[in-house]
């Protein structure tokens, strides 16, 4: 992903990216009132690269047991209905999985259409999901995003990449930022750096200018 919105990022749209067929939409994020802010929690637990690989081989397979190639192609009703035929984990990590794509469609319609509550919503959605049924979040995430939510003019907040630490991303009213950043202050015992973000355009060449000297 990371690659995709760096070669293809552009100002004032966040990119949806569809993993199976390879495709991106930008999807408008024009009002200049909003930002997100990066929340960096500076811990690192190191889980990360072998919980991956479970994770992986839990939704591997929960699509094997429903007869898919992948679980972008199953539903819930398809899931549910193999339910008894899968552990209990497997299960939550095929729910969050199925749930999470379904919600980024809806998220990225919200989006689009400046309604940042709906959106917001779902990123709870989503960091709940990830924190409850995939287990890739942490205490120090978990309190960012109580402590990020407890303000007024934050829509909505969720940690971001691989888990077990890392950073958390909140869309917030530009208004509201430094109070945002307080609250995390007060209520974090670690130290967090913080970026506030709009959506700008991947990396652009820039010409150099020659010195006379």
């Amino acid at each position: 992903m990371d690659q995709f919105v760096c070669s293809l990022g552009t100002a004032e749209n966040a990119l949806l990216i569809d993993c199976l067929s390879m495709e991106c939409k930008l999807i408008p994020m024009i009002d200049t009132n909003v930002v997100v802010l990066v929340t960096n929690s500076n811990v690192k637990h190191q889980l990360a690269g072998s919980e991956y690989a479970l994770r992986k081989e839990n939704c591997e397979e929960a699509a094997k047991i429903m007869r898919k190639d992948c679980l972008r192609n199953a539903t819930m009703a398809e899931l549910n209905e193999k339910k008894n035929s899968m552990s209990s984990v497997v299960y939550r990590r095929a729910r969050h999985v199925i749930n999470e794509i379904e919600r980024t469609i809806k998220a990225s319609e919200f989006l689009a259409q400046g309604q940042y509550d709906r959106f917001g919503r779902l990123m709870v959605e989503s960091h709940n999901s990830l924190r409850d049924d995939y287990e890739v979040s942490c205490a120090e995430l978990d309190c960012l995003i109580t402590a990020a939510l407890e303000v007024k003019g934050v829509y909505g907040s969720r940690m971001t990449g691989a888990g077990f630490g890392g950073c958390t991303v909140t869309i917030v009213d530009k208004e509201a930022v430094d109070k945002v950043i307080e609250n995390i202050k007060l209520k974090y015992s670690g130290n967090p750096t913080f970026y506030v973000c709009t959506a700008s355009s991947g990396p652009q060449t820039v010409p150099l200018q020659h010195s006379s000297q």
